[in-house]
């Protein structure tokens, strides 16, 4: 029985080790950059299984290469719990109290084959956000948000699809100079708008919904429309935010990369993961719902809220925007031969001839 046990613990461990290893190659194929999801299982797996170890003969060893791969683990997910230091700064008492500068947005994945309108309505009812952003709206989704709340959001963005990558934006705030553009990929489309503040002054808000990553495809379309995105908003005149369901974890190499493009911040750093998929299994889940905020933003309050019937749990944002830039926030740099490798895969991309993946998942 000691030998069976001792052979499954070898075998578990040699899977941890792979898992843990391979994300490190720039190999942008779906089976690989999956493997960064689960960090925090994995790291709870390697925990479990150097306990384990000591019960079989001359373990040690096995508990010493367990303990580097929940090290490893660890190093990535740390940054996503209050003991590491905040990237994104907190709003003072007095950009608290002036409401004129305040943006609240709520974010909503909501499943396209869901039909639970009602829960979303009300849920944007309760908390009251300042812009609603729904992603994988069909025809029959747009249809039910005209008719309950085109009275309360009167400024809209548009876009139903059939194949799950619909989006649409809901404000009461004015929007200006809107775009919905497919980027990257025929059929994904993102949206890039204007917001106009109570005191005046603009952010520029996008709204996005890369590719998921896919066992058996690559992610670079996925990997392209995040980078474009990140280097667009970098040279933005206006301080913006970036947000939407980017299909990749906080700690991936690829959301590192685009917070190094766009030098824009993530508000939860230093303050926890923010798990929002998957709403249906507790045991499995990881932060895909993002927000991204330049520096001259603040933050007053985030929070993931109730389930509304799909397999994302909404988010909920509120921010000031302060006059000068936040000093103390980093996001790392990026090198020449980085946006090099990235600009020659974007445009690779965009020669590809393909249908999006997902688009059939629900059907």
């Amino acid at each position: 029985m000691i030998d069976y046990f001792k052979w499954l613990l070898y075998g578990l461990t040699a899977i941890l080790v792979a898992a843990t290893l391979l994300p490190f190659s720039r190999a942008r194929f779906g089976a690989i950059r999956g493997l960064a999801f689960p960090r925090v299982q994995l790291f709870w797996m390697a925990v479990g299984l150097i306990v384990a170890s000591f019960a079989v003969p001359k373990g040690d060893w096995l508990a010493l290469l367990l303990a580097l791969v929940a090290l490893v683990q660890l190093a990535h997910i740390v940054k996503f719990t209050p003991i590491w230091s905040r990237q994104s700064v907190d709003a003072d008492v007095h950009l608290k109290k002036d409401s004129r500068c305040h943006v609240s947005l709520l974010a909503a994945n909501i499943k396209k084959s869901n039909r639970d309108y009602t829960a979303l309505v009300d849920l944007a009812c309760r908390y009251n956000p300042d812009i609603v952003m729904v992603i994988e709206v069909d025809g029959d989704w747009i249809a039910a948000l005209e008719g309950r709340m085109k009275a309360e959001y009167p400024h809209w963005i548009s876009v139903p699809k059939e194949t799950g990558y619909g989006m649409c934006v809901m404000s009461r705030l004015p929007l200006s100079g809107s775009q919905v553009r497919e980027i990257v990929m025929d059929g994904v489309p993102s949206v890039r708008t204007t917001v106009t503040l109570g005191t005046g002054a603009q952010l520029r808000l996008y709204v996005v919904h890369p590719e998921p990553p896919a066992i058996d495809h690559d992610t670079k379309g996925r990997d392209s429309e995040i980078a474009h995105i990140g280097m667009e908003a970098a040279h933005d005149p206006l301080p913006a935010i970036v947000t939407g369901d980017l299909n990749d974890v906080a700690w991936s190499t690829t959301t590192r990369s685009f917070q190094r493009l766009s030098v824009l911040l993530d508000p939860r750093v230093g303050r926890g993961f923010f798990n929002t998929f998957s709403a249906f299994h507790w045991w499995a889940r990881w932060p895909l719902d993002h927000l991204f905020h330049d520096p001259q933003f603040r933050l007053i309050s985030m929070a993931r809220l109730e389930k509304i019937g799909s397999d994302h749990f909404p988010m909920l944002f509120k921010l000031a925007l302060a006059e000068d830039p936040a000093q103390n926030s980093e996001t790392g740099t990026v090198d020449v031969e980085e946006k090099t490798d990235i600009r020659g895969m974007i445009e690779q991309e965009r020669k590809r001839e393909r249908y999006p993946i997902g688009t059939d998942w629900e059907d």
